[in-house]
Parts: structure tokens; C-alpha cells; sequence
């Protein structure tokens, strides 16, 4: 499908000492990161694209090449220029995600899947510090960048939280502004990262296939009085999504 969708020749300033490519690609980009060209769609051929742009072909040749440098086409023989999953790099800190992809200009939304009381389950219980069988709020969240599924979360807070972390919150924003605005401020958090293959449900409502690989984290978040806050078990489509981080050389080498 052509996959120009709104974008037209008075896109570009023909006035701008910016070259028309470069407007080009950056046009193209903010179509691909906003969800309007959408993951796996084709870009028109470059004479097609030329003719409704009012540009050359160097110059369509020349912006698609930006884009696939930048990781977000690829051109395959006989198939044409295709969008590829945009990946949301994300540094290992203590932020939430609903964060980090609003500043990344990601659009984020939410659909909430569970929000329910339960007894601790063990590890939960454990990694709370609270007695066995102690009832906790468990919710379930499908966490959307640009219209595309990057993250399914299941976490667990404290029974105390219920009137904070509420339904219609997790629905409109993310857990730790929530616990912001209500005084709750986190300071240190133990993480674990991993990987795996989906299970059914996952790989349905994440739109992956069977056996692509999941990144995993689990987090255990705890507030300046060290007391802990949130247990949450997280997974991610490892070509949507990847962690960064800084690492410094030991002082002793």
C-alpha cells in the first residue's frame, strides 16, 4: 500500500537552504516515529514518490538512503522499500516507561487488561516484604508507543496504594507519576533483565510471532524511607525495544 499519507510537496520549503532530501527524510522520519507510516508498510517506488513530491529521483534516492542509515527502512530486492519497527532505546534508571517514551516524543497510551486484589504469590510477597498471604493490588497493562504495542506489565503494590494507583490513573498516565502526585518519591530500585520466547497470549497481544524473542525485567522499587513500593514484571519485543546503559572500567585495571 502506498504509504504517503499526507505528506505533499508543500512539505517542503524549496526557499530553505536545507536540501530538499534532507526535508525529505526528515518528513518521512517524523511520519514513521508518529505511527502514520505504520511498522512493515511500503514506501511508494522512487519514481512514484518523485512524481507526487515534485522532486527528482536523485533526491528520493538520496532521503530514502538517510532513512535506511538511520535504521528505519530497509530496501529489499523485489519487494521495495519496507518501515521497520521503530525500536524504543531505553536507559537502565529509575523512570517509568510512560516517561521516558513521552520524552522520547513517543505518544505512549495504555490499555489496562487487569486490576484486581489478590493474595501475594510468593516471590511478590517476598520482594515487598510483606507476611504470606497478605492481599496486595495486582493490575495488568498494555503499554502502546506511536499505536504500537511495546510493552506488556504486570505489577504489584501494596494494599495501602489502592486509592492512589487507581484504575482510570493507570489508564491516563503511568504508575510513578501517580505515586508522584500523590507524595511518593522513588529512590532505589533492584533489577533484573532477561530474555525469552512469548507464550501464546503474549505473542497475541504484543502481534508477534511464535518463538520471537522478549526482553524481561523484573524491578522492585522502594521509596526514601527504603520501605518497597512496586513489584513489577515486565516484558518487551526485543525488535521494538532495547536497554542502554553506561559502564565504567574498574579502577583497578
Amino acid at each position: 500500500m502506498g504509504a504517503r499519507r499526507g505528506l505533499t510537496d508543500a512539505a517542503l520549503d524549496r526557499a530553505s537552504p536545507v536540501p530538499l532530501y534532507y526535508q525529505l527524510a526528515e518528513n518521512l522520519e517524523t511520519a514513521i516515529r508518529s505511527g502514520s507510516l505504520s511498522s512493515g508498510s511500503h514506501l511508494e517506488n522512487e519514481i512514484e514518490l518523485a512524481r507526487q513530491l515534485r522532486v527528482s529521483r536523485p533526491t528520493v534516492r538520496r532521503a530514502i538512503a538517510v532513512l535506511a542509515n538511520r535504521g528505519l527502512v530497509i530496501r529489499r530486492h523485489g519487494i521495495g522499500t519496507l518501515v521497520v519497527p521503530v525500536r524504543v532505546r531505553r536507559p537502565v534508571r529509575l523512570s517509568s516507561l510512560y516517561d521516558d517514551l513521552t520524552e522520547a516524543g513517543q505518544a505512549p497510551t495504555t490499555r489496562l487488561l487487569a486490576y484486581e486484589v489478590v493474595p501475594a504469590p510468593l516471590d511478590v510477597a517476598t520482594g515487598l516484604q510483606l507476611s504470606g498471604e497478605t492481599r496486595v493490588l495486582h493490575f495488568e497493562r498494555l503499554r502502546l508507543a506511536s499505536g504500537q504495542p511495546i510493552s506488556l506489565m504486570r505489577n504489584f503494590v501494596p494494599l495501602a496504594l489502592k486509592e492512589v494507583v487507581t484504575e482510570e490513573g493507570l489508564k491516563l498516565t503511568g504508575l510513578y507519576r501517580l505515586l508522584r502526585q500523590s507524595g511518593i518519591h522513588l529512590r532505589l530500585a533492584s533489577q533484573s533483565i532477561g530474555a525469552r520466547s512469548p507464550r501464546p497470549r503474549e505473542a497475541r497481544l504484543l502481534k508477534l510471532g511464535p518463538g520471537a524473542p522478549l526482553l524481561t525485567m523484573r524491578r522492585i522499587s522502594y521509596d526514601d524511607a527504603g520501605q518497597p513500593v512496586e513489584y513489577g514484571s515486565h516484558i518487551y519485543p526485543a525488535e521494538r525495544y532495547s536497554f542502554e546503559m553506561s559502564v565504567v572500567a574498574d579502577s583497578r585495571t
